[in-house]
């Protein structure tokens, strides 16, 4: 098995990636672990605001001098009635009461993803890659100029196969096992929840970019598998989620640790967009009322404060617990000792 390209591609020794967990989970420290240990760590940038960005590049580089990455959200058109907006807002109040949350509808959200992508530039930050979309042929083009690398993600053949056609480096393919927002960008969300043992293969017969899989894989099985499958590299989010240096809450931590396979559900109800979690009173409740839901980034907006506060009561019935499909795997670990568990679990060489 030769995986050389990929990781000559990223200067890593191995083909782990901590994915790009955004709002607060991925910090810094978590980041410049899994890159000392051989592996890629990720800044997960999509909800952070410019200076946070800088901050958080100089810490991981302060941290480490090898590679990593940052992660960035396409901005989306959200074209929405003011009137059904409002009656998004409006389905909330019950949960605001309930948990003492002070009632401030706005529907604007702010947009850094030009400003980040100055600061990757400036700060020189190695590898950017991008969830939702892909970027302009003017941004790829700059971007490259600089000698960044370039990572998409997709969770079809044919989103991976426009990624390469726009001069991506590598694809990401997130199958549907994934916890967090689906990348879906150019399909349905049902089309986009293909399994990553079809995915992967079937990517892999119609791209001649590297990819990059992600979905479910906690361990070095699930490395091995996709490796034999196609990927050149996996990418894994929950796994690291659960590690000590992971900003997850301690309850969305202890709620993961503790999960079983059937409890993760797709939904949209915390953000606007589809993404796989833990199903709690939240969804339920919202779900029962066949409650109108915003779309993103306004219905991320609009919960926002309610899972701040329903983390600071440590009440995890109203929190976003993103969580991939396999949460038995996790483990209540540091992110070094998680890398030497996967590494020693590779049946793959470098050469």
């Amino acid at each position: 098995m030769v995986l050389a390209g990929l990781l000559d591609l990223l200067s890593i020794h191995y083909p782990i990636i901590q994915a790009p967990m955004a709002g607060g989970v991925s910090t810094p420290l978590l980041a410049a672990e899994v890159s000392e240990a051989g592996g890629l760590g990720m800044i997960g940038a999509g909800y952070l605001n410019p200076n946070e960005t800088r901050k958080q590049i100089r810490e991981v580089k302060s941290r480490t001098i090898k590679p990593f990455g940052v992660n960035l959200f396409i901005p989306e058109k959200t074209f929405w009635a003011e009137g059904e907006t409002r009656k998004a807002y409006d389905a909330l109040e019950a949960f605001r009461f309930k948990l003492g949350v002070e009632s401030s509808y706005s529907t604007s959200s702010a947009d850094h993803y030009k400003e980040q992508l100055e600061i990757i530039i400036e700060e020189g930050a190695p590898i950017c890659t991008f969830t939702f979309g892909l970027p302009s042929d003017e941004e790829i083009q700059l971007l490259k100029e600089k000698n960044i690398v370039l990572i998409a993600t997709a969770t079809t053949v044919e989103e991976a196969k426009l990624a390469e056609r726009k001069g991506m480096d590598a694809v990401v393919v997130q199958g549907s096992e994934a916890g967090g927002h689906r990348g879906t960008f150019l399909h349905t969300m049902e089309e986009g929840l293909v399994g990553l043992i079809s995915l992967v293969p079937q990517a892999a017969d119609r791209v001649n970019i590297p990819l990059i899989a992600a979905g479910g894989i906690m361990d070095s099985r699930g490395i091995n598998a996709v490796l034999c499958l196609g990927a050149q590299a996996a990418q894994l989010g929950t796994a690291f989620l659960t590690c000590k240096e992971s900003g997850a809450n301690p309850v969305h931590k202890k709620a993961v640790l503790s999960a079983t396979e059937e409890q993760t559900v797709v939904t949209k109800v915390f953000s606007g967009k589809y993404a796989r979690g833990i199903y709690n009173n939240f969804i339920k409740e919202m779900e029962e009322a066949d409650a109108a839901v915003a779309p993103f980034p306004i219905q991320n907006s609009f919960t926002g404060g309610i899972r701040k506060e329903a983390a600071r009561q440590n009440n995890p019935g109203y929190m976003s617990l993103w969580s991939g499909q396999s949460p038995r795997l996790s483990r209540d670990v540091s992110a070094f000792e998680l890398m030497q568990s996967l590494v020693a679990g590779l049946n793959c060489n470098n050469e």
